[in-house]
């Protein structure tokens, strides 16, 4: 658990502002953005009043920023080295190879299943002498009951990966990959799909343009899909660009159970296994060994995927994990938020107004202020788990979303930040390393119809804490 919160409680005080210095708030002036949109607090990580607060105790949708509370959370709760399981079960007897019976997934909600993990889960049922399944595949997704999920709902986009909504047995984030290059003979345009479905059907007339520039070249494919969620179908018969090279477009299609199908089939397949079975919902046997596990990467892991690329169905898997691993099942997003407040108030870091949603910050209902996230800032600065959370935080200059920012200047590789992007909405909040390798806390959150033109004001708060938090911290005695 948290250690020395009383370090993140000298900023419960901070409810009357300081003045924000000139230069950032006229940077927020010259990009549009009235002072009256935005809350700031940047803060010392130890004892210690802020540098400056700006409406600090007001309620504000965080987009992504939201993620710095679920990680933090799955890391304190579930502990860092934590890892998810996905079980297999067989329902029959196996006899020489042959299952004459169902084959049983259950899923706990593993955030991270790539292809690769699930290869290697399919290869050691091989290697534990499955080689035939008589049945069918029966999938337990039974840790969690969701509402009906719509992906088109937030932003029309269904077919987006960011948009795939939660699932307990949740394989490769459903996504399939489409990659397209020049032929050998620079005669056509050579197309594939990975994972290579058997209920995803792909056709391609293609011509290779040796003339148009690379620009938008998805909306030269004339792509069409057909998702029944059962099945699916992939067409392009546009133009593709020689320019372009060789590029990737990943696509959400089927629901759950007919994705985890078309991959099981197609990896055991491939695997020299046979199975032509149906697949259908149910429950893992009771009382009854796993046949085979698949463990997840340690959650560190996950957390740094979930923060640097901001991956939105990954944060709310650990944000239902937290109401499975303290509560009865199955989990829900209701439950997952009285879990997160019932951590807080244990490490009497209470958030009055805090509404989290599905702990991916992907909702306008969201809620919470820039001093709560200062404070949990502060407090995952005093935990043991300081050091995965911090590296999990994407580097200014370096990677995640912030890798093509701050690159000509000094905090390159100074700032430790997590962004947050919706359509009125612009945010980030993270730590700020000094020349002199002093850490401060920087928090900065805009509501408003013009957000999208924020992002270089909000870069100013950064560099002002990079080049005047530690004078302004001497100038008033170190307090």
């Amino acid at each position: 658990m948290i250690r020395a919160v009383a370090l993140a409680l000298c900023l419960c005080a901070a409810t009357v502002d300081a003045a924000v210095p000139r230069a950032i708030t006229r940077a927020f002036l010259d990009a549009g953005v009235p002072m009256s949109s935005v809350a700031i607090v940047v803060a010392p990580t130890g004892a210690g009043a802020p540098l400056f607060t700006h409406q600090a105790t007001r309620p504000m949708t965080p987009a992504s920023v939201m993620k710095l509370v679920t990680t933090f959370a799955a890391l304190e709760v579930l502990g860092r080295d934590y890892r998810f399981r996905t079980d297999a079960y067989l329902d029959g007897k196996l006899h020489d190879g042959t299952l004459d019976g169902n084959l049983v997934l259950k899923g706990h909600g593993d955030p991270k299943i790539t292809i690769e993990q699930w290869q290697a889960f399919v290869a050691d049922l091989r290697a534990r002498g499955l080689a035939e399944i008589r049945g069918d595949l029966v999938l337990d997704r039974n840790d969690f009951a969701l509402p009906p999920y719509d992906p088109a709902a937030f932003d029309g986009e269904p077919r987006k990966p960011y948009n795939v909504g939660a699932d307990a047995l949740l394989v490769n984030f459903k996504a399939v990959k489409f990659a397209f290059a020049p032929n050998a003979a620079g005669t056509g345009v050579d197309v594939t799909m990975e994972p290579a479905l058997p209920n995803v059907a792909l056709g391609s007339a293609l011509t290779l343009d040796t003339s148009a520039p690379c620009d938008d070249w998805r909306g030269g494919l004339g792509a069409a899909f057909i998702d029944r969620g059962t099945t699916a179908a992939a067409r392009f018969d546009g133009r593709y660009p020689a320019d372009c090279g060789v590029r990737e477009w990943y696509v959400a299609l089927l629901d759950h159970p007919h994705y985890v199908q078309g991959i099981f089939t197609a990896t055991f397949d491939a695997a020299g296994g046979r199975f032509a079975g149906a697949v259908r919902e149910g429950r893992a046997p009771a009382h009854t060994a796993a046949f085979a596990t698949l463990e997840s990467p340690p959650l560190y892991d996950i957390v740094r995927d979930v923060n640097k690329l901001s991956n939105n169905v990954m944060a709310s898997e650990l944000f239902l994990a937290l109401a499975a691993h303290t509560a009865p099942l199955p989990a829900t997003y209701v439950k997952a938020a009285a879990a997160v407040k019932r951590w807080l108030a244990k490490a009497k870091m209470p958030m009055p107004e805090l509404s989290i949603r599905n702990g991916s910050g992907l909702s306008r209902t969201d809620r919470i202020s820039a001093r709560s996230l200062a404070r949990l800032l502060a407090a995952a600065d005093a935990s043991p788990a300081r050091d995965e959370f911090a590296s999990s935080l994407a580097v200014a200059a370096m990677d995640g979303t912030v890798e093509r920012r701050f690159r000509n200047g000094d905090v390159a590789g100074q700032a430790l930040l997590k962004t947050g992007s919706l359509e009125g909405v612009r945010a980030l909040a993270g730590y700020v390393i000094d020349a002199a390798g002093q850490r401060f806390i920087v928090v900065a959150i805009v509501n408003d119809p013009h957000a999208a033109r924020a992002q270089p004001a909000l870069d100013s708060v950064v560099q002002w804490t990079y080049d005047n938090a530690a004078a302004a911290m001497a100038a008033r005695g170190g307090r």
